[in-house]
């Protein structure tokens, strides 16, 4: 179990280590495990092959045990150092009767129990004396008192973890917020895309005038060239008239 325990840490320190999972390591009682897990939640030695709890740790913020599949006949009072605790699950050991139980009623946050495959589950009115044993046990093998069975697992690791019902509630509020605030964006945004459209079309109409005005300037140009044209041919014929005329003159001298 020493070994697991190191390998389990991953090079964490004890106190760093919420959940610890020992499952089917042999051993038939605690060793390695010290008082320094001091904010362990969750510990698991299912199948290990304990016999007592002899040496079980301090451990004051345990909250869920699983001791399942073990040889355990009694002892439950070395538990007491685990006063958070709410869930036990001891089904598959050797508790033989109810006195065994008996110190599991100083748990004042104990909620669910299970003894499944016990041969105490055979006693005369074993749930009755059970629940009357225990007042703070809510689940007792999966059942309430009235044979509703448990809810499902994700529920109860909601309680384990000290969730509660006004978590669920801020958090639907805190939806409920966030869908006012995505609406109020739609509708910006739709705003802006209409704004944007009439935008759009204004310009458009800019560019048509901006064409018909490309198009005056280009007449302009033309009419411009063409006059241009005509100056030069006048230019040019009124040379060779000049010529001529000249060459009159000389004939006439």
């Amino acid at each position: 179990m020493e070994k697991r325990i190191q390998l389990e840490k991953r090079g964490r320190d004890p106190e760093e280590i919420f959940d610890l999972n020992l499952d089917n390591c042999r051993s038939t009682s605690i060793v390695g495990l010290s008082d320094e897990f001091t904010n362990l939640n969750v510990l698991s030695l299912i199948n290990v092959g304990l016999t007592s709890l002899k040496g079980f740790p301090k451990l004051p913020n345990l909250r869920k045990l699983e001791l399942s599949d073990n040889r355990i006949s009694g002892g439950l009072n070395l538990l007491h150092t685990s006063p958070k605790l709410t869930h036990l699950n001891l089904s598959g050991n050797k508790i033989k009767d109810l006195d065994t139980l008996e110190p599991l009623k100083e748990f004042k946050n104990l909620k669910n129990l299970d003894l499944f495959n016990n041969e105490a589950t055979c006693v005369d009115n074993y749930r009755e004396k059970v629940f009357s044993l225990i007042p703070s046990l809510k689940y007792l093998d999966g059942f309430d008192k009235e044979d509703r069975e448990a809810e499902d697992s994700e529920a109860e690791e909601d309680e384990v973890n000290g969730n509660d019902s006004d978590d669920e509630e801020d958090l639907d509020e805190d939806d409920d917020d966030l869908d006012e605030e995505d609406l109020g964006l739609d509708a910006v945004y739709k705003e802006h895309l209409e704004e944007e459209s009439e935008g759009e079309d204004y310009e458009h109409d800019g560019d048509v005038d901006e064409d018909e005005d490309v198009e005056d300037d280009d007449e302009l140009d033309l009419g411009e060239e063409e006059e241009e044209g005509e100056e030069e041919d006048g230019e040019e014929e009124s040379t060779p008239r000049g010529k001529k005329r000249k060459h009159e003159d000389g004939e006439g001298n």
